[in-house]
């Protein structure tokens, strides 16, 4: 990594660290952890699976919201404060321009995650505290699960993916318009392996070929949500968290050399 792309990813990360909207959200989401375990004592037997589930649900909804806010804003910001064309008259390509601000939004997302990472095993921490024993070996995993912290990479690796999706559209469309297509994205990345068996529907050979085409073009980001195994207890392969992982570094690549050569070739002026 160059000079230039280390600098400007942690200038990045400083001016999202200051950002309130930042705080509120993380709060937001550590209020609603501490909240899950209110709503698991009102069911017997279930509590731990209840806040393990709605812990990384948080993680995942408010994780995204972070990675579209402060995706969004990469261009429109600069332009907004006519700091672009300071930055711009500086030795300084754009693609490293780029690259470091994604990476300084990556660090942000990184470090929120990580918090509230840090919320909910403090909260489970004091459930297997305060839980009887009889209570406890009732349950199919432990609350200090270790497997939880698979939940919370896979759900990085997409919110990273996210992240990318909105620097992409900032780099040719107003933050509105970037925010919308990036949560369309998000959603039909969740469920883009329907697309796979849209043929089972419909025998339309244009059709076909159009969902197809939309499957591989699409961020697949199902196997990313694997709350529901962790939480009930069902094994993630290494194997499958490594592909998971090398799929959202070539998606991720991908996004970033269109983010560069769309943004390589604007005019500011």
């Amino acid at each position: 990594m160059s000079r230039p792309v280390g600098v400007i990813a942690l200038n990045v990360f400083r001016e999202s660290v200051r950002d309130k909207v930042l705080y509120n959200l993380v709060f937001f989401a550590i209020v609603l952890m501490g909240a899950s375990y209110l709503i698991g004592q009102l069911t017997a037997g279930q509590d731990v699976k209840i806040i393990k589930d709605l812990g990384l649900a948080a993680t995942s909804i408010f994780g995204l919201f972070i990675a579209v806010f402060i995706g969004i804003g990469l261009v429109s910001k600069e332009v907004e404060r006519r700091s672009i064309y300071i930055l711009l008259a500086k030795p300084i390509e754009r693609y490293e321009l780029v690259i470091g601000k994604y990476l300084g939004l990556v660090l942000t997302l990184a470090v929120n995650v990580a918090v509230m990472a840090i919320a909910l095993y403090a909260v489970l921490a004091y459930m297997a505290w305060a839980a009887p024993p009889l209570a406890e070996a009732g349950w199919e995993r432990p609350a200090l699960d270790p497997a939880m912290l698979t939940a919370f990479l896979l759900t990085f690796c997409e919110l990273a993916i996210v992240t990318a999706i909105a620097v992409f559209f900032s780099t040719f469309s107003t933050p509105i318009l970037s925010a919308a297509f990036t949560f369309a994205l998000f959603v039909a990345g969740r469920f883009s392996a329907d697309l796979r068996n849209f043929n089972q529907v419909i025998e339309s050979p244009v059709a076909n070929g159009l969902t197809t085409g939309l499957y591989w073009i699409l961020p697949n980001l199902s196997p990313f949500d694997v709350r529901s195994q962790v939480v009930h207890g069902q094994p993630v392969t290494a194997a499958y968290v490594a592909l998971s992982i090398g799929y959202a570094l070539l998606y991720i690549g991908a996004l970033l050399v269109a983010s560069t050569a769309v943004f390589s070739r604007r005019d500011f002026k």
